[in-house]
C-alpha cells in the first residue's frame, strides 16, 4: 500500500492532474490486477447478505415507495436491457439508475448488512445495487462485476481509513459516491480518465450533512446511500459523453477539504494499492449477525451472555458502558439526543440507541430484526425503567483500540459494569462481536446462507432461494447478460402494492385530480 498526503491547493499553485486523490482512486480502480479468489468469495458472501436484508425488508414502506419511484422509469429499450428490481420477475425492467434506487433502499432499511470502521463509517455493501445493476443493463459478466467490486470495496475502505467526515458533521456517503463511480469505471473496463472525472462529480453531488442520522432519524437513512449509488451511475453517464466535473474535487481551494473538512491547513492521508497490487480490502469488512448499527454488534452479544449471570434483572441499579468516542457519541450517552432513550422514537432511531439495545438485548437474549424494534417492545414499562439505567462514557482505551490500525488490536466493544442493588458489581467486556473474522464464531458462507434462508423464509419461494444461491456459487462464470440471475423474484400476492403515488406514477387520465385523491 501507499500512503497518499492529501491537502487543498490555492488555484495558483499547480497540482498535476496524476498527483489529486480523485486520479489516483481512478488509477486504482482502473489497475488490471487478477481478483484473488478470497475476494471473490467474500464478494459472493456480500451479494447473499444484501439480498438476504433486502427481502426482509421488502414491505417496509421505504421500499414500497422506492420500487414504486423506479417503476415509473421501465425500461423499454429492449430485451435484456434495464436492471431487475428486487422481488419482481427478471422480465420487469427499469432504468439502472433507478434500480440502483430501489435495491439500495431495500438493502439499508434494516441496517443489517455490511461494515468497515476506521477513521469515518461505512456499509460498502452499499456499493453491491449501483454496480450491479449497471451490470445488467451493460450486459457485463460475473467477472466483470467482480472486478467493478473488489474495486469499489478498495476505495471506499481506503477512503474511510484516511479521511474522517462525522467530526465534521459530512454523511459518510461522501465515501460512497466516488467508491461506487470507481467500481462502476473498472466494471465496465473505461479509461482512467473518466474514471476521474466521474469520482469527483460523484463527491461533488453526495456531500450532505449528518443531520440523517441525529435527532429524529427518518427513512432518510436508508434513501441516502441509494442516492448516492444512483449518482455515481450518472456521474459516469454523463463523463463518458464527454462532460468534466468540478476539479480538483478534493484539493481545489473552494473544494472538499478546504471548506467541507478539516480546512486549508489540513492533511489527509490516504492508502492505496501499489500499482499491480492486488484489491483485497473486502476481507477487511464485516456483516452483521444483528439488525442494528454496528457499533451495537459486539455490546448484544455481550448482553446475551450477561443476562444469564445477573439473573434478576429488576435488581440492577445501574448498567455503565465504557466505549469508544464514536459508540459513546453516535449510539450512547454522549450523543444527547433525548430520542434515544423514548419509547416512541423510531426503529431508525432505536437501532441507533446503545441504551436501548442493551436493554432488550439483556432482557430477550437475543435481537431480532422485528420483534426488537416493536411499538410494544419498546413500550414495555420494565424494559423502559431498565433502558434509562444505561449509560455511556468514552474510554480513551477504547477510543484508541477503534482507531487501531492492527487488527488484533482494533476494537468495536467495551467494558460493562452492572451494579445490583445489593450493591454486587457484575463486569465483562468485548471486544468484537462473535461473528467478526476475529470473534468468537467467525462467519464463513454457511452462515450467510442460513441468514438468507431465516430472512427469505415465507417471501421467497425455496426453488427460488436454491437458484439465486446456485447463482452465486457460480459468479465468476456468469456469462455476459446473465446477471439477472443475482435478483430473487416473490409471488406476487406477497409484495405489498403502493397506496400512495408521487410525480412518476401521475396518471395520464384525470391529471387535474388532486394528489390526496390519487392513493
Amino acid at each position: 500500500m501507499i500512503l497518499h498526503k492529501v491537502r487543498s491547493y490555492k488555484s495558483a499553485e499547480t497540482l498535476k492532474r496524476e498527483d489529486q486523490l480523485a486520479w489516483k482512486i481512478a488509477a486504482v480502480a482502473t489497475d488490471p490486477v487478477p481478483v484473488e479468489d478470497a475476494v471473490v468469495e467474500m464478494i459472493g458472501n456480500r451479494i447473499i447478505d444484501n439480498a438476504a436484508v433486502a427481502a426482509a425488508s421488502i414491505n417496509r414502506h421505504p421500499i414500497v415507495t422506492a420500487r414504486g419511484q423506479a417503476l415509473g422509469h421501465s425500461h423499454s429499450g429492449g430485451a435484456g436491457l434495464g436492471a431487475t428490481l428486487f422481488g419482481l420477475p427478471s422480465s420487469r425492467r427499469v432504468s439502472p439508475e433507478w434500480a440502483a434506487w430501489a435495491n439500495g433502499v431495500a438493502v439499508r432499511e434494516l441496517d443489517y448488512h455490511d461494515t468497515f470502521l476506521a477513521a469515518d463509517y461505512s456499509h460498502p455493501g452499499d456499493n453491491i445495487p449501483p454496480l450491479l445493476a449497471v451490470a445488467q443493463h451493460c450486459g457485463l459478466s460475473g467477472a466483470d462485476l467482480v472486478r467493478g467490486l473488489a474495486a469499489a470495496y478498495e476505495v471506499q475502505v481506503d477512503l474511510v481509513k484516511g479521511i474522517c467526515l462525522h467530526e465534521h458533521k459530512i454523511d459518510h456517503i461522501a465515501h460512497l459516491g466516488p467508491s461506487a463511480a470507481a467500481g462502476i469505471g473498472a466494471a465496465l473496463n473505461l479509461p482512467t480518465e473518466i474514471v476521474f472525472q466521474a469520482v469527483q462529480q460523484a463527491l461533488h453531488v453526495t456531500t450532505t450533512t449528518r443531520q440523517s442520522r441525529k435527532g429524529e432519524i427518518s427513512s432518510w437513512k436508508a434513501f441516502a446511500p441509494a442516492f448516492a449509488g444512483k449518482m455515481a451511475i450518472e456521474a459516469v453517464d454523463r463523463v463518458m459523453r464527454g462532460e468534466g466535473a468540478p476539479s480538483p474535487a478534493y484539493e481545489g481551494e473552494d473544494g472538499f477539504i478546504a471548506w467541507l473538512l478539516g480546512g486549508p491547513s489540513a492533511e489527509y492521508q490516504v492508502p492505496l494499492p501499489a500499482p499491480g497490487e492486488a484489491k483485497r480490502a473486502i476481507l477487511e469488512t464485516y456483516t452483521k449477525a444483528h439488525s442494528a448499527e454496528y457499533q451495537s454488534q459486539a455490546l448484544i452479544d455481550l448482553a446475551r451472555r450477561l443476562g444469564p449471570k445477573i439473573g434478576d434483572l429488576s435488581q440492577i441499579r445501574d448498567v455503565l458502558i465504557r466505549t469508544s468516542h464514536h459508540t459513546h457519541y453516535v449510539i450512547g450517552s454522549g450523543a444527547n439526543d433525548p430520542q434515544k432513550m423514548d419509547p416512541k422514537a423510531s426503529r431508525e432511531t432505536l437501532d441507533h440507541s446503545i441504551m436501548y439495545i442493551f436493554a432488550v438485548a439483556l432482557e430477550d437474549g437475543a435481537w431480532h430484526h422485528e420483534r426488537s424494534y416493536a411499538p410494544e417492545r419498546a413500550a414495555r414499562s420494565e424494559t423502559v425503567a431498565l433502558w434509562h439505567k444505561i449509560r455511556t462514557v468514552e474510554d480513551p482505551e477504547w477510543t484508541s483500540r477503534y482507531h487501531a490500525v492492527d487488527p488484533a488490536v482494533k476494537a468495536f466493544g467495551g467494558h460493562v459494569t452492572v451494579t445490583l442493588a445489593d450493591g454486587t458489581v457484575i463486569e465483562d467486556e468485548i471486544a468484537v462481536a462473535d461473528a467478526h473474522p476475529l470473534g468468537a464464531k467467525p462467519w464463513q458462507r454457511a452462515d450467510y446462507v442460513a441468514k438468507f434462508r431465516e430472512l427469505t423464509e415465507g417471501m421467497v419461494e425455496t426453488a427460488e432461494q436454491d437458484r439465486f444461491l446456485a447463482a452465486v456459487d457460480n459468479l465468476r462464470h456468469l456469462t455476459p447478460g446473465a446477471l439477472a440471475q443475482l435478483s430473487f423474484e416473490i409471488p406476487p400476492a406477497r409484495l405489498v402494492a403502493a397506496t400512495a403515488h408521487g410525480i412518476f406514477d401521475w396518471p395520464v387520465r384525470g391529471r387535474s385530480a388532486s394528489p390526496a385523491s390519487l392513493g
